[in-house]
């Protein structure tokens, strides 16, 4: 059976989560608290040397990165798709996801907030406010492309949930923690809703975790 190592809170994981259960996947969840900094213990270190969550252990093989894994699933569980039929489409949701996962994530995670409140000793409060500019100063670029190309379809990209909803959804819980000001997105926040209605969105969400 699959394993997967991730955080409740994490976005990463949860992306991971997500995909899992929209291929129907059964697997086993090994929790990492980032708080109490497990996953830079020299045990978890051992298994997965940069340090993060998640990470997949699939048999023998174990693989980092949560856009990695997710197309590692789709390769091999290719049924039901993460990803839109049309070539095109296809290539939007993955930038779409590396917008998110690549632009916008490593500015606000938990790594990121402890530097800076290290070595400029920001407050609790004033990484709060650096995380809400890069997700807001993010999500404004997605909006515009959005509003220049306006879906047709009902989830982003595709009929179905794909690779950029999944991205959209645990980056959206950030930017309500972080205080984002999410009126100025409805396109964003149209999707955002449709998508964390589906099952497979509520039942992997960060509050249904131990």
């Amino acid at each position: 059976m699959l394993k997967l190592y991730s955080f409740s809170q994490s976005s990463a994981s949860y992306r991971v989560r997500i995909a899992l259960a929209l291929k129907g996947l059964e697997y086993d969840v090994l929790g990492v608290n980032l708080i109490e900094n497990a996953h830079q213990s020299e045990e978890y270190k051992k298994l997965n040397p940069q340090g993060r969550v998640p990470y997949l252990i699939d048999g023998e093989n174990g693989l980092a990165q949560s856009l990695a894994i997710i197309e590692y699933l789709e390769e091999k569980y290719p049924n039901p798709s993460l990803f839109p039929k049309d070539i095109f489409a296809r290539q939007k949701s993955r930038a779409f996801a590396h917008a998110i996962a690549a632009d916008i994530f490593p500015l606000q995670n938990l790594s990121t907030r402890r530097k800076i409140g290290e070595d400029f000793g920001q407050s609790v409060e004033d990484q709060a406010k650096w995380s809400a500019f890069w997700i807001a100063r993010g999500f404004l670029g997605l909006e515009r492309e959005l509003q220049n190309n306006p879906p047709q379809t009902e989830y982003l990209f595709a009929d179905y949930p794909t690779i950029a909803d999944i991205c959209l959804v645990p980056q959206w819980n950030n930017a309500v923690r972080y205080g984002v000001d999410l009126t100025q997105f409805p396109i964003l926040a149209s999707f955002d809703k449709k998508a964390r209605n589906h099952i497979a969105f509520t039942t992997t969400a960060p509050e249904t975790q131990k």
